[in-house]
C-alpha cells in the first residue's frame, strides 16, 4: 500500500511538471539499495553485529521519513459520483504492462536476494567482495534511472523498454556464463542498466491511463508486478536446490526475453 501511494504521489508530481520524471524518483530507491549493500559490506568487514547494524539503519531511515513527510503533495480523496466495485480486475492493457513489470521486478528481486549468494557459491568471491555484486547492480540501476527520463523523451517508452530488455538479458547471460567474480560483477552492472527504466515506465503508463484514476491503475500493475518480488526469489531457490543457481537464473533471463517481446508489442504513446 505504501508503494502504491508513493508512486501515485510521483504521478501527481509528473502531471504537474508535464514531463517524465518517474525514473528520477525510482533512482532514489536504487540509491537506497546501493547504500544498503555497501553498509552490509562495511558492517561485515568491521565485524559489527546485526543488532547494531539494524539499529543504525533503522534510526537513519526513521529520521529520513519524518523529514520527508512534510514535503508531500496533499491530495484529497476523489468524490465518487457512481457506485463502483471495491475490487476491479485489470483490463488487457494493464495485464500487459503488469506482466512486463512482473518480469522486471522478478529480476530485481532475484538480484537483490540471490546475487550475493551467487557471488559466494558460484563465483567463489570472498565475504567482503560478495555484496559488491549487488552494489554494482544497484549503482547501475541508479545511473540508468537518473538518465532514464531524458531517454524516454528522446527514444520513446516502447523503444527504450525493448532496448532495456535486451541489455538486461545480455548482462545476466554474462553473469551466468562466467565464474570470475569481477566479470560477474560487470554482468550484474549491465543487468542493472537494463532493468533501470522498465518499472518506472510501467508505473508511469499505469498512472496516466485515461479511463482509470492514477491510484487504481497503479494498484493493478503493482498487484501483478509485485508478485514477481513475492514469488520470484523462493521459486529461484527451489530450482537452485533442484538443479543449481545457474539454471535458476537462466529462467530469469528467459523472462527478460518475454518482457522484451511484450514491450515490442506495445504501441508507443510518446
Amino acid at each position: 500500500m505504501s508503494d502504491v501511494a508513493m508512486n501515485a504521489q510521483a504521478v501527481m508530481v509528473e502531471k504537474q511538471m508535464q514531463k517524465p520524471i518517474m525514473t528520477s524518483f525510482h533512482a532514489l530507491f536504487s540509491i537506497g539499495m546501493a547504500l544498503g549493500a555497501f553498509a552490509g559490506a562495511f558492517f561485515t568487514k568491521t565485524g559489527t553485529g546485526l543488532p547494531i547494524h539494524f539499529t543504525v539503519i533503522s534510526i537513519i531511515s526513521l529520521i529520513t521519513v519524518c523529514i520527508a513527510r512534510y514535503y508531500l503533495v496533499h491530495d484529497k480523496p476523489q468524490i465518487k459520483t457512481t457506485e463502483e466495485p471495491a475490487f476491479r480486475l485489470p483490463n488487457a492493457a494493464m495485464v500487459s504492462i503488469g506482466v512486463i513489470a512482473f518480469c522486471s521486478m522478478l529480476g530485481e528481486g532475484a538480484m537483490a536476494d540471490w546475487s550475493t549468494n551467487y557471488m559466494e557459491n558460484v563465483a567463489m568471491a570472498n565475504h567482503a567482495l560478495a555484496p559488491i555484486g549487488l552494489s554494482a547492480f544497484a549503482l547501475a540501476m541508479t545511473i540508468g534511472r537518473i538518465f532514464g527520463d531524458g531517454a524516454r523523451l528522446k527514444f520513446g517508452d516502447r523503444s527504450l523498454m525493448v532496448a532495456c530488455g535486451l541489455i538486461a538479458t545480455l548482462g545476466l547471460s554474462v553473469a551466468i556464463i562466467s565464474s570470475q567474480p569481477f566479470i560477474v560483477i560487470a554482468g550484474l552492472f549491465i543487468v542493472g542498466i537494463g532493468l533501470s527504466a522498465i518499472v518506472p515506465i510501467a508505473y508511469s503508463i499505469a498512472g496516466h491511463t485515461k479511463d482509470l484514476p492514477s491510484g487504481v491503475g497503479l494498484a493493478m500493475v503493482t498487484t501483478v508486478g509485485y508478485s514477481g518480488f513475492l514469488f520470484g526469489p523462493p521459486i529461484i531457490g527451489f530450482i537452485a536446490q533442484w538443479e543449481n543457481l545457474r539454471v535458476a537464473l537462466s529462467l530469469v533471463a528467459a523472462l527478460f526475453l518475454v518482457m522484451t517481446f511484450l514491450s515490442f508489442q506495445r504501441k508507443d504513446n510518446n
